[in-house]
């Protein structure tokens, strides 16, 4: 089955792009290449289990095997050494991916205590959304009475386009929540 998202997307978000600046080829409105969840986590040098929750959450979470990030160089005042674990990451591609931030959007997103509407500054230059989560606990996917520590995680959005503001109109007609903007219902009749 296609992923709600996806349908959205093609069926609304690309015509609207497509009109919105002015594209003479189809090839250039931009689209999400992929999305890459990350997790920190600073104890693990201390404590193992702590990591492996962090992945398994993770796991969860996406629906694929997260994997784990080593240091690349040693740094003395964190009492880090190269090689060592530090965190876990997860590239979703395809259907995945699509169901991932249908997920993002309707259900965790709105599960965020004093939510405000996200962040517009937090493109990168080239078109890219990078966000942070504090909690985990907002994915309905995670039992709470299960979770070790809570901690936080990245998610970048990387899109297809190297201009913030398509990146920016491409997100908004997605149903991200920015701040000073009406979310936009996904299946709505427009």
């Amino acid at each position: 089955m296609e992923p709600r998202l996806k349908i959205h997307y093609q069926n609304h978000v690309r015509p609207k792009l497509q009109e919105e600046f002015g594209f003479p080829n189809g090839f250039q409105i931009p689209r999400i290449v992929k999305v890459v969840v990350n997790v920190g986590v600073g104890e693990a040098s201390r404590d193992r289990k702590l990591l492996d929750a962090a992945i398994t959450e993770l796991g969860v979470i996406t629906g694929q095997k997260a994997l784990m990030n080593r240091a690349r160089r040693s740094i003395s005042n964190f009492q880090l050494r190269e090689g060592m674990p530090v965190g876990a990451s997860v590239t979703l591609r395809r259907a995945r991916m699509w169901y991932f931030l249908d997920r993002l959007v309707s259900t965790a997103i709105p599960r965020i205590r004093d939510f405000r509407g996200l962040n517009t500054r937090s493109f990168d230059g080239r078109g890219n959304y990078t966000m942070g989560v504090k909690e985990q606990i907002i994915f309905p996917e995670i039992n709470y009475d299960d979770v070790r520590k809570i901690h936080g995680m990245d998610i970048t959005i990387v899109t297809s386009t190297n201009k913030d503001d398509e990146g920016f109109a491409l997100l908004r007609e997605l149903g991200f929540p920015f701040r000073g903007e009406v979310p936009i219902q996904i299946g709505a009749v427009a």
